[in-house]
This record gives C-alpha cells, sequence and structure tokens, in this order.
C-alpha cells in the first residue's frame, strides 16, 4: 500500500508525518547564536574564571593550571677592585705559573738588553776607533761608561711591560698604577714633595765627617766635562731609576702579590733583592737600602702606583750623580749607596719616612686611587687616563 506525502516529492517529510526531523545543518546555535558544528549543542567550553576578563569561552577545555612563579636569579655581585700588589690577579690571566714564567722572562730580558748595549757599544768603538783596556774592552770614560750603564738599566721598562702584556695578558700600564696609566700629575706632586728632601739628604751627607778620616780631595772637573756629565745624568738617570722601580716595587711585588693577600709579603722580598742589586758594601748600606725597599714598596701599595718611589728615586739619583759629574773623575767611581756608613744612615731613613708620611697625607686628602680592576674581562671598564688623581670609589 501506497503512502502519499502531502508535500511535494521534493520537499523533506515533516515530523507531523511520522518522520523525524533532520539535524540542522550547522547543529543547534549555541547561547552567543553562532551554528555548533557536529550538532554538539553546549558551548566549546565555561569561560575562564581567572584568565578572560571577558569571559570568552577556552576553545579546548577549562584553562590549563597556572605555571609556578619563580622569582628572578639575583644578580651576580660585581667584582671588588683589588690593591696594586694584587694587580696580575684583577687583570691578568688565571694561572699560577704565569708569576715565575714572567719573572724569569724580565730577568732574561734584563740580561738580553745589557748584552745588546755593550755588543753596541763595542762596535761603536770600533767604528770610532777608541781605546781599549787591558781586558780588550773599549773604554769610553766616565761619563760614555756611566752613559752605557744608565741605557742598560733603563731598557728594562719596556721589558716588564711586555712581560706583563705576553705573559700574563694584561695591560702593561697595570704595572704602572691601578688606573693603567702613570699619573703624571700625581707624579708631579710627588716630585715637589721629594725635592727638598733629597736635597736635605744629599747636603747634610756633605756635611758629615768622612768615616775613614779624610778622603781624596775634590777637584772641579771643568765646564765641559761637568755640562756632558751632567746632560747624561739628566737624559738618562730618570728612566734608569724609574726602570729600577718597575722591576723592583712593580714587578717583583706584583707577582708575589699574585700569590699572597698581604701587602708585607709582596714587599718584603723585593726590598731585600733590591738592597743586593745594589752590591754588598756595608752593614748600614744594605739596611739603608733594604728599608729604601720597604717605604718605597708600602708607598707604591698605599697610592696605587708607582709615582711616589719613582719622584723619591729618581731625584736621589739625580743630585747625587749630578754632584757626582761636577767632580773631576766622579763618575768613575764605583762607589753606591750599599756604601752607606751609619751616620749616614742615621740622616737619610727619618728623611725617607719623613718623605712617606707626607705623601700619604697628600694622597688621602687628594683621593688618589688604590685599587683597579681589569678593563674588559672583568665587566668594569678601566678608568680613562687623565692627568689628574682620580677620587676612591
Amino acid at each position: 500500500m501506497t503512502t502519499s506525502h502531502p508535500s511535494g516529492p521534493d520537499e523533506p517529510p515533516r515530523a507531523d508525518a511520522g518522520h523525524p526531523a533532520p539535524p540542522a545543518p550547522y547543529g543547534i546555535p549555541d547561547q552567543y547564536g553562532n551554528p555548533v558544528p557536529y550538532g554538539n549543542s553546549a558551548p566549546y567550553a565555561n569561560p575562564a574564571p581567572y584568565a578572560n576578563p571577558y569571559g570568552n569561552p577556552t576553545p579546548y577545555g577549562p584553562p590549563a593550571p597556572a605555571l609556578p612563579w619563580y622569582p628572578p636569579p639575583a644578580p651576580a655581585p660585581p667584582p671588588q677592585p683589588l690593591p696594586y700588589h694584587r694587580m696580575a690577579v684583577a687583570a691578568g690571566a688565571p694561572g699560577w705559573w704565569r708569576s715565575p714564567l714572567g719573572t724569569a722572562v724580565v730577568l732574561g730580558g734584563a740580561i738580553l738588553v745589557a748584552v745588546a748595549v755593550f755588543v753596541g757599544g763595542e762596535i761603536a768603538g770600533a767604528v770610532l776607533d777608541r781605546p781599549r783596556d787591558t781586558d780588550g774592552n773599549v773604554v769610553w770614560g766616565g761619563t760614555g761608561d756611566t752613559a752605557l750603564t744608565l741605557l742598560s738599566l733603563a731598557l728594562c721598562i719596556p721589558v716588564v711591560l711586555l712581560a706583563a702584556r705576553w705573559v700574563q695578558r694584561r695591560p702593561g700600564g697595570t704595572v704602572s698604577s691601578v688606573t693603567g696609566a702613570l699619573r703624571w700629575r700625581w707624579l708631579g706632586l710627588c716630585l715637589a714633595v721629594a725635592l727638598p728632601v733629597s736635597a736635605a739628604i744629599m747636603g747634610l751627607s756633605l756635611l758629615l765627617p768622612d768615616p775613614e778620616g779624610g778622603g781624596p780631595e775634590m777637584a772641579w772637573a771643568g765646564l765641559a766635562p761637568f755640562l756632558l756629565g751632567l746632560a747624561t745624568v739628566c737624559l738618562l738617570v730618570p728612566f734608569q731609576a724609574a726602570a729600577e722601580e718597575y722591576v723592583f716595587r712593580g714587578w717583583l711585588a706584583q707577582a708575589v702579590g699574585a700569590w699572597f693577600r698581604s701587602p708585607w709579603v709582596a714587599v718584603a722580598p723585593q726590598a731585600v733583592l733590591f738592597a743586593a742589586a745594589h752590591g754588598w758594601g756595608t752593614p748600614w748600606g744594605f739596611v739603608d737600602l733594604v728599608v729604601f725597599g720597604l717605604v718605597a714598596g708600602l708607598l707604591t701599595i698605599r697610592t696605587g702606583g708607582l709615582e711616589a718611589a719613582i719622584a723619591l728615586h729618581v731625584l736621589n739619583n739625580l743630585l747625587a750623580m749630578g754632584f757626582m759629574a761636577a767632580i773631576a773623575g766622579g763618575l768613575e767611581s764605583d762607589e753606591t749607596a750599599a756604601d752607606m756608613d751609619g751616620l749616614m744612615l742615621a740622616v737619610d731613613v727619618p728623611l725617607v719616612v719623613l718623605y712617606a708620611a707626607v705623601v700619604l697625607y697628600l694622597a688621602r686628602r687628594r683621593g688618589v686611587r688604590t685599587r683597579g680592576l681589569h678593563p674588559g674581562e672583568r665587566g668594569h671598564p678601566l678608568p680613562r687616563a687623565t692627568t689628574a688623581p682620580e677620587t676612591t670609589p
């Protein structure tokens, strides 16, 4: 029996005709009036209660739990500046072996420089047909021999700077001071303080009696020899005295300071070696040189550089050797500070200590920088080298 459809053949059967109504093409509209696919009449999800303030539904279910909150890591503390005798640690590459290796390089370089100056003098003597002594060495006279000796010592400055640069991988200027350069204005102020002290030492030494009851009579060298000797002394003595400071108060103090924190441990060995380098004369002379090395070493650490030690050393040598240039045969003498007597020791040591006290007072008043860091590897830029003393942070 055939059932007829009340509607047309192309119309879908109606529910009242005994057939269920087909689902809507896109499902039943959701709460916002949008059709839900696949016939799911529920919204995608409930609004996240603590997430979106607008209440929009989450597409794929309830919101994920919030990740736990961790505080940001505390920043690493900045590196602390170190004193002068520790600059090989603050400014150089790590490695316990760098200090002894660098010391060997400095010693070998000093020997090579001395040999080069000697060979150069021999070649120049052969070209100029200079006379020779019984050993076959060229005779230059007191002024010429003094000039060669001073030059061989002065050339130790680049040796020290290159050893710091090549072996310890740090700026060579960190041997000069904690600022990475020689502080010229501070050096000038130290020279002004050292001048009256050195003049007093020189004047009192001339007034003291000769311990042996009378020495050879002093005679005027003549104007031409005096001017030549004075020019040689003024030209080379500042570099010679500064070179000794760079080697002993600079390199040796920082080489020992790379292993030990105490300034006394860094200062004591260089003072003894400094006295021994001047030769073995009298016990008083050895004590005087040790005291000078200790005072100059502590001044270097307390002021953060070699300027104070260089100033006193340069003026002492300039006045003493300048006076010897005025005496006939004075520059030919091999007498050094190691031959000092007890009376001169009693005069020299108090004046050196007085110089140190005045310099330390001025350093505190002017805020001279006494600590420093490496320019790049330690995260703090090296202070710009200026002629004025810098204020301690």
